[in-house]
Formats: C-alpha cells, sequence, structure tokens
C-alpha cells in the first residue's frame, strides 16, 4: 500500500460525501460567524489564476435580505423547478427537483446566505477568457463547502438568482466590475451522514491519450 502523507480515509470521505444538502439544513440552530469566517480563511488558500486573489464574499444573515434573495431566486426559477420535478421520469433526478422545490420555499428561512464574487467581468466568448476567469474563483468556493462539510454544515450550489444578478447587487451594495457566481445556502444539518452517490464508473468516462480510448480496468 502506497505510504501517503495524510489520513486519506478522512480526506476521501470528506470529498466523497461533500452533497448538495437542502433537506437536511437545520432551519433553527444559528451559525456562528466566527465558523464561516474560520471556513472562508481554508476557502482563500485555493489557487487563483496570475495570483489574482480577486474573490469578494457577501456574507447575508439579515432576515429581510434573505427574504428578498428568496424572491429573486424563486421569480427566477421557480416555476421550472415545480415543472421539472412534476414530469422527471428517473427517480433520482425527481428527488433533486423535489428537493429544489423545497429550497426553494424555505431559502430565507436558511440562516446563511454565502455569495462568493469575482472582481472583473468576462466580456469575451473566449473559452480561455472564461476558464481562467472562473478559473479564480471556483475552487474557492469548492473549498469552503468542503470546509462547511468537515465542520458539520451544509450547504448547496445554487445560480438561479444569477438572472437577476444586477438586482441582487443593489441589495447587497455590490459594485460595478464584481461578479457574482452563485448563491450559497448555509446551514447545520439535521443529523446523520451522508454517503457517497451514484455515478457511473470512472472507468467509462477516462480516456487515455486519445479521446475515446478508455481506461482498462484490468
Amino acid at each position: 500500500m502506497a505510504d501517503y502523507p495524510m489520513d486519506v480515509s478522512v480526506t476521501d470521505h470528506l470529498l466523497a460525501t461533500t452533497r448538495a444538502v437542502r433537506k437536511r439544513l437545520d432551519l433553527e440552530r444559528p451559525v456562528e460567524r466566527e465558523v464561516i469566517l474560520e471556513c472562508l480563511r481554508l476557502a482563500v488558500q485555493a489557487p487563483t489564476g496570475s495570483n489574482t486573489q480577486g474573490w469578494r464574499w457577501i456574507v447575508v444573515t439579515d432576515p429581510e435580505k434573505r427574504a428578498a434573495l428568496k424572491e429573486l431566486y424563486g421569480g427566477t426559477g421557480g416555476a421550472y423547478l415545480k415543472s421539472a420535478a412534476s414530469t422527471a421520469k428517473d427517480p433520482q433526478t425527481k428527488r433533486v427537483y423535489e428537493s429544489a422545490v423545497y429550497l426553494l420555499d424555505i431559502l430565507d428561512r436558511v440562516p446563511v446566505h454565502v455569495i462568493p464574487c469575482i472582481e472583473g467581468r468576462v466580456e469575451s466568448a473566449a473559452t480561455l477568457a472564461n476558464a481562467s476567469f472562473y478559473g479564480s474563483i471556483l475552487p474557492a468556493v469548492w473549498s469552503f463547502m468542503l470546509a462547511l462539510r468537515s465542520r458539520g454544515l451544509g450547504s448547496v450550489w445554487t445560480t438561479l438568482h444569477l438572472a437577476r444578478e444586477q438586482e441582487a447587487a443593489e441589495l447587497l451594495g455590490i459594485p460595478e466590475g464584481f461578479t457574482q457566481v452563485a448563491l450559497i445556502p448555509v446551514a447545520y444539518t439535521t443529523g446523520g451522514d451522508f454517503k457517497p452517490a451514484v455515478r457511473p464508473p470512472v472507468e467509462h468516462v477516462t480516456y487515455w491519450d486519445t479521446w475515446g480510448d478508455t481506461v482498462d480496468p484490468g
């Protein structure tokens, strides 16, 4: 067995069981400010393109602002989510959409909303520009969500409010020249553990040297 420099059983469990949490968010338990800051301190250790460090984080706990964000979120995607939940054929997909509808209904009651932002705007459709821009914030957001999970908190990556990004910016005082990338509802979870999700075998989706040459599982 390989001699790894850290306990991979712990890190592997963290990586394999950090789920999108909606129905198991504890809506009654407050989330301490220091816990959020602790997780953000870890998040900003993530790599960024050209060492730009252009991330900013809006932490929303004010009840009226959370309610306003819920309205923006639901006004964008409410009808879509409810339709998808009622028409989905695959049972797992149906559960996901039903969970998303539940979050839509209780979003204002989730104690913390975190909106990651990054300095700049993507004005070009070029793949390189987009990849570099979002590649400087998405690793930090995922690190934040992993740090939350390790401390007993749940979160879920949502983006529906971005269809009304300017209204959210006005609500929260986000200046021009910054891009919001998500809205992350954050709360402690209501108990129990999370399991790895059902995914296709990695050998079926991994190619070696040439597209289509799958990995030999043997």
